[in-house]
């Protein structure tokens, strides 16, 4: 099915029944961490980030899989800017290898096309797509562990290999937010004292694009608790092009659902969008340091479409590192 899935709207209506939570939040919840977020305006072909010492360097991929030349172009420009960026990892936001899902799939939609960063020891970490096949949680090179979600963390390096601060990733099945994955969440969320918190999945909460009514079912779904649980930035895909939203209850949102398939134009008009682009594929460029995440999202032909930086402020919790 083109659209969201009736599917899987409907699972996250009927998960959305089983928690006891009806409607969104009340539009002045705000999470316990502030932050802020100031553009930047790199000169063309300038890298925006800054190289920070030991800082955690990933990309973003998603809605990627499609194996043709819009993909390999923008898996070609991900490989030139790794030159200057020497990212560690990738994170892939489902949709990762579309139909029929042959072993050839895999060889001429992930492997082939990215083929020099795996050559260079880059590891990707996926989240599972409405398009994606169930047994992709077993493909050793997506990092799954065999799991539809997942939590995994990141440390900045220090000199002296002193751990400095750090990324914990928390990898989710938006195609079906059962009460066991919202349990597991909220275990691991709360155990977590890691300085930032970032969740990723496929579909988005919030969207300027063709997806709005099931974006609303999965607010209602998990946003109270990511809020609760002071979530810093979540990534998804689902809707092919690429948009920044105005921070929502102090949490920053990035779509970034154009790796490899485009829907020209697809953005629609709305207060939500804080920047976008419809017009190519991209794919986006992070750095964290300290208490700063910096952005950079590029399209096939090397252009910056949008750029900047994400401050908060330290978290006063206790809680042990993890």
């Amino acid at each position: 099915m083109a659209r969201f899935g009736t599917k899987t709207v409907a699972a996250i209506i009927a998960a959305v029944g089983l928690f006891g939570c009806r409607s969104e939040l009340n539009r002045n919840a705000e999470r316990a961490t502030r932050t802020t977020v100031r553009v930047l305006s790199p000169a063309p072909g300038e890298l925006a980030l800054p190289l920070k010492q030991g800082s955690v360097r990933f990309a973003v991929i998603g809605d990627a899989g499609r194996g043709d030349q819009a993909q390999y172009d923008t898996a070609r420009q991900m490989s030139a800017w790794r030159e200057r960026y020497p990212f560690e990892f990738v994170i892939m936001l489902g949709d990762n290898i579309y139909p029929p899902h042959t072993p050839d799939d895999y060889r001429r939609k992930f492997e082939e096309p990215y083929a020099p960063l795996l050559n260079a020891g880059v590891t990707f970490h996926a989240a599972i797509g409405n398009h994606d096949d169930d047994g992709q949680v077993n493909y050793g090179r997506f990092n799954m562990g065999g799991k539809r979600y997942y939590t995994f963390r990141k440390s900045e390096t220090r000199l002296a290999g002193l751990a400095g601060a750090g990324v914990r990733f928390f990898v989710l099945d938006s195609r079906s937010f059962d009460p066991a994955q919202r349990a597991w969440l909220d275990s691991e969320l709360a155990a977590s004292g890691t300085a930032w918190k970032v969740c990723y999945m496929h579909h988005p909460l919030y969207t300027s694009g063709r997806y709005r009514s099931g974006a609303r079912a999965l607010r209602v779904a998990i946003e109270p608790l990511l809020v609760a649980r002071d979530v810093d930035v979540v990534f998804s895909g689902h809707e092919h092009f690429y948009e920044r939203l105005q921070p929502q209850h102090g949490i920053s949102y990035f779509i970034s659902g154009s790796g490899g398939a485009l829907r020209l134009r697809d953005i629609r008009p709305s207060t939500l969008t804080a920047a976008g682009y419809d017009l190519d594929t991209h794919f986006m460029l992070i750095e964290v340091s300290g208490d700063e995440l910096y952005f950079q999202a590029i399209a096939r032909d090397g252009k910056t479409v949008d750029a900047g930086v994400i401050g908060r402020q330290p978290a006063n919790a206790e809680a042990p590192i993890r």
